[in-house]
């Protein structure tokens, strides 16, 4: 990732990643799949997306770890037959993936992070999450696998390097809100491929103006569309 100051087993990580994207990848069950991390993660859960987007008047996206989204394919919605740009009514989008030498990551309205943060070696977890609130200007909506990959790296370990619970990751973020008071977080933590845990959205700056000092973690399960 450039302009991020990775450990040396992160900046590893984004070469075997790299590997993967041009190169394919083993399953653990010993499939072949040549066609790397081209799913568009965001699809399932667009419409959990689209009622934050619209209430914050989201305008610009940062996809942090794209993959293989495409954001201009009508394919997004199948019924509406719309693209992700125009689903969200959205007036430009920035795709950021080291793994395809996409590089570009330019401050938005949102930055969407989707089954990226546990593909980060843990001593980097830190920098994105900070780097991750840094580029959005209003909303931050994260999706993280807290389950083990079918996908294995070149070296034969698990593609999931940080696997941790839902509880972790909202602690983490919580955490690094208190220097980002007024960005909203829409924290999904999947503990399957379908189904897993979505926090109720989350501002730093609404625990400080509480009357209250106890906050509570309200959280729910949740199936993607």
């Amino acid at each position: 990732m450039k302009n991020l100051d990775l450990s040396s087993k992160g900046n590893e990580l984004i070469k075997l990643y790299q590997k993967m994207a041009n190169e394919g990848y083993m399953r653990n069950d010993g499939v072949k799949v040549e066609v790397a991390y081209s799913d568009f993660e965001l699809k399932k859960f667009r419409h959990i997306c689209r009622d934050h987007f619209f209430q914050h008047n989201i305008k610009t996206v940062l996809d942090y770890g794209a993959g293989g989204s495409d954001w201009e394919n009508d394919s997004f919605e199948p019924i509406e037959k719309k693209s992700a740009k125009q689903f969200f009514n959205l007036d430009q989008v920035t795709c950021f993936e080291p793994a395809r030498n996409l590089f570009n990551k330019k401050k938005a309205d949102c930055v969407v992070c989707m089954d990226v943060l546990e593909h980060i070696f843990i001593t980097d977890v830190p920098k994105i999450v900070e780097e991750l609130f840094s580029l959005a200007g209003k909303l931050l909506i994260v999706n993280v696998a807290c389950y083990k990959a079918a996908a294995l790296l070149p070296n034969g370990e698990n593609a999931h390097v940080t696997v941790r619970s839902p509880d972790w990751w909202k602690g983490v973020f919580d955490t690094v809100s208190m220097k980002h008071k007024n960005t909203e977080v829409v924290l999904i933590c999947s503990t399957s491929f379908t189904s897993g845990f979505i926090f109720d959205r989350s501002k730093a700056d609404d625990w400080d103006t509480s009357a209250c000092f106890s906050t509570e973690v309200g959280v729910k399960k949740f199936q993607p569309n």
